[in-house]
């Protein structure tokens, strides 16, 4: 993974971590979505773990390593 998609994971981290309320992590596949979606746009799952330590946790994990999930576009 080049470093900038690195820095640009470790960008979207600090913004969810300076918020955490603002999200929800998915129970299913560990993405981190807005507190108002009802279910998950990459697994279509529709259980999330609210907590906050999580949220932090999953965004520190999440900047850490290249994407894992498959996007919409992978499809095309």
């Amino acid at each position: 993974m080049s470093d900038s998609a690195l820095d640009e994971r470790k960008a979207a981290a600090d913004k969810i971590k300076s918020s955490p309320k603002r999200y929800k992590v998915c129970e299913c596949c560990g993405s981190i979505v807005a507190r108002k979606v009802d279910i998950c746009p990459n697994c279509n799952a529709y259980r999330f773990t609210h907590e906050t330590e999580e949220i932090i946790k999953q965004a520190d994990l999440l900047a850490s390593r290249e994407p894992l999930s498959i996007d919409f576009s992978d499809y095309e």
